[in-house]
């Protein structure tokens, strides 16, 4: 079970009400904003499970999320984004990640795809 949760999203709205949604069920480590500080803090903190954003400054979350499975090939990065088009789908798959969880999301929903397999 991952019960460790880092939140990664460029809105601070959005990454509070993430953190809001998984706090009852998980710990929130950490929650950045940009894919560099993504990198860091999955490095500092090495969280169970991340949620990544698509469109971040600095490296996006595919980017992100490569780098993260680059230093760990057991993470577990689920996208929660509004971007959904089936080639950005594709990008963030072929980078690592578990799962895609589109916006708005619902919470169950995201919840069972950090828990994983």
């Amino acid at each position: 079970m991952n019960d460790r949760v880092l939140v990664v999203e460029d809105s601070a709205f959005q990454r509070a009400r993430i953190r809001e949604c998984l706090e009852p069920t998980f710990e929130v480590v950490a929650s950045v904003g940009d894919g560099d500080a993504a990198v860091d803090a999955y490095r500092e903190h090495d969280p169970d499970a991340v949620t990544m954003d698509f469109a971040l400054p600095g490296r996006d979350g595919p980017a992100a999320t490569a780098a993260i499975v680059a230093d760990d090939p057991d993470a577990v990065v689920v996208f929660c984004s509004c971007v959904a088009q089936q080639a950005q789908f594709k990008r963030a798959i072929r980078a690592g990640a578990a799962d895609y969880v589109r916006k708005p999301f619902d919470e169950e929903t995201l919840v069972t795809a950090l828990r994983g397999p």
